[in-house]
C-alpha cells in the first residue's frame, strides 16, 4: 500500500510503477489522508511519457482496513495520519512534492520512485519483469 496525503502523485505512481514493474504479481493499494479530487495532471502527463496511464485512477481515501489488508505500507509525507498496525512492514519514503509543480519537476520525483518501487519489489522476493 502506498500512502500520501492527496493520493493524486506521489502515491499514484508509486502504485503504477508496482502493478507495472510486477507484471500484475502483486496485489497494489494507494490512498490518502486528504485525498485531491483528481489525479495531479503533470502526474498524469509524466506517466503516460513511460507508457503507464492514469486515467482511470481517483484519489481514494485511506481506511484502517486497507492498511490492515496490506503486507508493506509505504508512506510519503503523511505523518500522523497513516494508521500503525504491528506486524506490517513500514517504510517512509521522503520525496518532493509534485502538487503545483509541472511536467519537468516531477520527472525526477516520478524517476526516483521508479527505482524505489523496483528495490522494494526485489526485496519482497518480486520479479521485476518491466
Amino acid at each position: 500500500m502506498f500512502v500520501c496525503v492527496h493520493n493524486a502523485g506521489r502515491s499514484q505512481m508509486a502504485a503504477a510503477y508496482a502493478r507495472h514493474l510486477s507484471g500484475g504479481a502483486v496485489e497494489v493499494r494507494s490512498a490518502g489522508s486528504a485525498p485531491a479530487d483528481t489525479i495531479n495532471p503533470a502526474v498524469h502527463e509524466a506517466m503516460l511519457e513511460e507508457g503507464i496511464d492514469l486515467t482511470d485512477e481517483r484519489p481514494k481515501i485511506l481506511t484502517p482496513e486497507a492498511v490492515q489488508a496490506s503486507d508493506a505500507v509505504i508512506t510519503m509525507g503523511c505523518g500522523d495520519a497513516c494508521p500503525f498496525y504491528p506486524g506490517k512492514r513500514y517504510e517512509d519514503w521522503t520525496l518532493a512534492d509534485p502538487a503545483g509543480q509541472g511536467v519537468d519537476a516531477v520527472r525526477p520525483i516520478r524517476d526516483e520512485i521508479r527505482a524505489r518501487v523496483a528495490a522494494l519489489l526485489t526485496d519482497m522476493g518480486v520479479d521485476v519483469v518491466a
